[in-house]
Parts: structure tokens; C-alpha cells; sequence
């Protein structure tokens, strides 16, 4: 059947419309991207400048061929006159081998133009194969390498004959390579932060955050840990911080609290009174905090210790308590203060990482290499872990080509079919051209040779 895409004047691989006008094949790709077109070519699959050139040498093998055909074919003629003339002998066998010669050549020629033509332009039946039969062809080798190449056991074995497992570890186990894969990961991990967006990281991390604070009770933990504080007298510190800034605070501040106390006297009490009182009360506490500060046996701060350790039960074990620490946690949490503290944590943490990421001598660099070069070392000698990633990586390797075969073997039938059929057939031509010609020329030979023998074998049991 004759195909409507025949290349017409104009640019390669251009078709014919249907009101006789070209339609180069850029446009013909082009239309491919729309609703309703082909589909869209999967491959460049170009002819090429570098394939003309092997062309030009498909072109003098094909001259070649044809030359000796034709030599052949001037043989056979020139022994065959000589038979007639009434030269005996020697004319007869020539004419034999020279005639099975050209029988063979003309049959090697006409099954090697069968693969990328139609022989004299003839619809024979099974001829132009490549052409014709392209997407066919594009089928049967995605099949085929689904079925020899892409099976469970034929890609388990090649992995385990690999054995990747020690290679990798004797690669890494090496200094260099290890500094290498290092700085790989560096580089990669300081792209992947620069290409995240920060309000999308701080909204999610923001978002994490806040649903586990609000999922987890922290009352019962803080119990356990003021527990613990104050049973190893750590909170002693702080009282005593508090006591001395205290103390200091009063003292530069004393006409202040005696003001404050001088104010809030009744109005029918003399000033003189109210004096006494405002200075009696500042330095009872002035007393007070003095000695807070200076007895650690103080009573008072006896009563801070018991009221700790009460308030550490509650935490752990009164409804009343755990609830307004988490109706208390739930405020805090709400507040915007708090979420734009909690985002912002992300670009804190970010800028911390790429820093680290690019300084050698950083931390994080020294531990990663450190990590690398020990794990090497061991994956180099310990068979068990060899064999343990070994299973990994065969695992999920038959998982991958198991589960996605057909998108495998359909991106070979799909990118043959996206191809020209008749620029395909050129480009084939061009590479393999040249060998198929040697295939003409041996045809030649071997026909020759057969005939010869053939009347050789003739001639003798006629003899």
C-alpha cells in the first residue's frame, strides 16, 4: 500500500497535504502537541550531516555490488559467445559459475532493497520493511527487552553478580572519595535549601509544631521535671539570684517603696505617721530579703521549697492544675508573637546548615566524612551488611522494573513510533548500509561458486 507521507520537493521529510501543498516537518512535529494530533516525538531522530557521510560510503559499496554484477554479468555474456563459437571445455563451466553468480547477486540485492524500499518501485508484497513495518518493529523490541532484559531474576542476578556492596565500600573507605562524596553532599544539600521557598518551610514547620504541642499534655512532664529540680536542690540558684537582684533593687529604690507605702495610707493619718510607717515597713523587708539572701536555712526559703514540691504534684496529678497549664500552653501558642517566632526558626536553622555546608572545617562536614569513611570500612569487610544492602538494592530494583515495565518497553515502541518512517529508514540505511552491500558482493561469490560446483558435479556423472 502506498504511503501518503512520500517526501515531495522541498525540505526532508516534508508531506504532502491533502490540497497538494508541502508541509514541512517541523510543522508536522508541531502539530503533534495538539488535540486531537499523533503523538508528540518522545526523541530527536534527525538525519544528520555525519550520516550523509556514511551514506556517501553506503553509495560506493553499492558501486562496488553493481560493478561486480556487471562484471559478472559481462563474463557469463563473453563465455557464453565462446560456448557458441565452438570453444570446448572451459567456456561452459564459466558460463555456469557466472550465471549462478548473477542469480545469487540479483537475489541478495533484491533482499537487501527489500529492507528500506519497494525493489523498482513495485508493490511487492513484504518489502520495504523498515518503512512500513517501523512501528511493528518499535513493539517487538520494547518486547523483547521487556522480556529478556527487564525481568525479575535477570536484573536480580546482574546485581548480585555486581556484588555493589563491597565495591562501594572499599571506594568510600578511601580518603579522597570520601571527601569527594562529601562535597557532593554538600553542594546538594545547600541546592535543595536555596531552592525552597522559606514561607513555605516556616508554614509548615509552624503548622507541625503547633499541632504536636497541642496533641502532647506538658503538665505532667514539667511536674516530673520541677521534681526533679528541686529534689536536687537545683532550684537554689535562682532564689538566691533573686534574692541578691532583690536585695540590690530595694536598696537603690528605697524612697520608692516608702512612697508607695506613704501613699497608700488612710487620709486622716498624719504625714509624720505615715513617714514612720513607710520607713518601719522598708526596712522590715529590706531585713527580710537580707536575710533570705545571706541563711540558707531561712524559713522562707523553706516555704518556697514546700510550695515547689506541691506545685510539682499538682502538675503531675490534679485535673484542676493540668488543665490551666493547657489552657495556659494554648494561649501562648495562639499568639502571633509566638507562631512568627516559631517560622522563624526555619531561617535560623537554614542559614546555620548552608554555613556549615560550605566551610570544610565545619562540623557537620568533619561528621559526615568521618560517617562515610567508617561506614565504608565496614561495608568493605562485614559480609552480613554487603549482603544486607545487596537485598536493598536488588529488591528495589526487580520493584521498579516489575511495577513499571510497560512505561519502560512502551517509551521504546513510543519514541520509534514518534520517528519518520522515511528519515528512519535513511538513517538505518546509512549505518548498516554499508555492511549489507558486503552481503550483495558475497552473494556474487558464493553464487558463483555453487553453480560452478553444480555443473562441475553435472559435467562429471554426465561424463
Amino acid at each position: 500500500m502506498e504511503r501518503n507521507d512520500r517526501t515531495g520537493p522541498g525540505e526532508p521529510g516534508a508531506r504532502r497535504t491533502g490540497q497538494g501543498v508541502t508541509e514541512p516537518a517541523a510543522e508536522r512535529a508541531a502539530d503533534t502537541a495538539r488535540p486531537g494530533g499523533r503523538p508528540a516525538p518522545l526523541a530527536a531522530f534527525a538525519y544528520t550531516a555525519a550520516d550523509e557521510e556514511k551514506r556517501r560510503g553506503v553509495r560506493r559499496m553499492k558501486t562496488t555490488a553493481t560493478g561486480l554484477l556487471l562484471l559478472v554479468a559481462l563474463v557469463y555474456g563473453l563465455a557464453t559467445w565462446a560456448g557458441n563459437a565452438g570453444v570446448g571445455g572451459w567456456p561452459g563451466f564459466v558460463a555456469a559459475a557466472a550465471e549462478a553468480g548473477m542469480v545469487g547477486a540479483l537475489a541478495d540485492w533484491f533482499a537487501v532493497t527489500a529492507l528500506f524500499k519497494r525493489p523498482l518501485g513495485l508493490p511487492i508484497p513484504h518489502t520495504a520493511i523498515i518503512p512500513t513495518k517501523k512501528d511493528q518493529l518499535g513493539q517487538s523490541l520494547g518486547s523483547f527487552v521487556g522480556e529478556n532484559f527487564l525481568s525479575g531474576d535477570v536484573v536480580r542476578g546482574r546485581i548480585h553478580a555486581l556484588g555493589i556492596g563491597g565495591r562501594l565500600g572499599a571506594w568510600l573507605a578511601e580518603p579522597s572519595h570520601a571527601d569527594r562524596v562529601t562535597a557532593e553532599l554538600s553542594t546538594a544539600l545547600r541546592g535543595a535549601l536555596t531552592v525552597l521557598r522559606d514561607s513555605d518551610v516556616q508554614a509548615v514547620v509552624g503548622e507541625a509544631i503547633t499541632r504536636r504541642a497541642n496533641t502532647v499534655e506538658i503538665a505532667p512532664g514539667l511536674g516530673k521535671m520541677l521534681e526533679k529540680v528541686v529534689s536536687d536542690g537545683g532550684h537554689r540558684r535562682v532564689v538566691d539570684l533573686i534574692c541578691v537582684r532583690a536585695h540590690d533593687w530595694l536598696v537603690l529604690h528605697g524612697d520608692s517603696v516608702m512612697n508607695a507605702v506613704q501613699g497608700g495610707a488612710p487620709g486622716w493619718t498624719p504625714r509624720f505617721v505615715d513617714k514612720r510607717v513607710g520607713e518601719r515597713v522598708y526596712k522590715e523587708l529590706l531585713r527580710f530579703i537580707t536575710e533570705m539572701r545571706d541563711m540558707p536555712g531561712h524559713p522562707a526559703r523553706a516555704s518556697i521549697d514546700t510550695f515547689l514540691t506541691d506545685f510539682a504534684a499538682d502538675l503531675q496529678t490534679d485535673p484542676d492544675t493540668r488543665a490551666r497549664v493547657e489552657r495556659l500552653k494554648s494561649e501562648i501558642l495562639g499568639r502571633g508573637e509566638v507562631q512568627e517566632v516559631i517560622a522563624s526558626a526555619w531561617s535560623s536553622v537554614r542559614t546555620m546548615i548552608i554555613n556549615a555546608a560550605d566551610d570544610e572545617q565545619s562540623e557537620l562536614r568533619r561528621r559526615a566524612r568521618s560517617s562515610l569513611l567508617t561506614f565504608g570500612a565496614r561495608l568493605a569487610t562485614d559480609g552480613r551488611m554487603q549482603a544486607k544492602l545487596e537485598g536493598w538494592l536488588e529488591d528495589a530494583a526487580v520493584y521498579v522494573v516489575t511495577t513499571y515495565r510497560a512505561e519502560i518497553t512502551s517509551l521504546i515502541s513510543d519514541t520509534v513510533a514518534s520517528w519518520d518512517a522515511e528519515q528512519t529508514s535513511k538513517k538505518i540505511e546509512a549505518h548498516i548500509g554499508r555492511d549489507l552491500q558486503f552481503i550483495r558482493i558475497n552473494g556474487t561469490v558464493v553464487g558463483a561458486l555453487a553453480g560452478l560446483f553444480i555443473h562441475t558435479v553435472t559435467w562429471a556423472l554426465g561424463a
